[in-house]
């Protein structure tokens, strides 16, 4: 397994592929059934070439099985520390540690970014991905935001490192 920034020739469509099906997988049971199937093939393309967001890809034989993007905050108040907004793998591909590797790298990243100080939002009720994030020295701060996901009203909350 390879991890490395996102190219301007990798396939955007392989890399909404991961954040469609690890959606599919992760938020079973959590974000409505009807609207984890609706998802569109490609829904996630353009997402990795907004301005200011760094994106970086798992590969493994050539194919993208995983992916992390991070940032400067997008919220004004914590402007001060990066963010990273998202990490996915393939389904097949949890659990063997490269999501870990990922996450290291992102965190990785934005402290040479300056950024000692990070934080990200998880759906409160993804236990794993909490248990995750708490294994790599995050904890959640008190901070949340509301959200509505396929009409189902839904918590997310903010972890920050330690």
């Amino acid at each position: 397994m390879n991890i490395r920034r996102l190219r301007p020739e990798d396939d955007r469509y392989a890399l909404s592929r991961i954040y469609e099906e690890s959606w599919k997988y992760a938020y079973k049971g959590i974000i409505p059934q009807e609207y984890l199937d609706s998802i569109p093939k490609g829904q996630w393309a353009a997402s990795a070439d907004k301005a200011g967001m760094h994106t970086l890809v798992a590969e493994e034989n050539c194919e993208l099985i995983g992916t992390s993007s991070f940032c400067p905050s997008r919220f004004e108040y914590m402007a001060d520390r990066g963010e990273i907004v998202a990490i996915y793998l393939l389904p097949g591909f949890m659990g063997k540690g490269y999501g870990k590797k990922l996450f290291e790298e992102a965190v990785r990243e934005l402290k040479e970014m300056g950024y000692r100080n990070i934080f990200l939002w998880v759906l409160e009720d993804n236990i794993g991905a909490r248990r995750f994030y708490e294994r790599q020295g995050f904890v959640p701060n008190g901070k949340y935001l509301d959200d509505n996901i396929g009409g189902k009203l839904l918590r997310e909350i903010m972890y920050v490192n330690t």
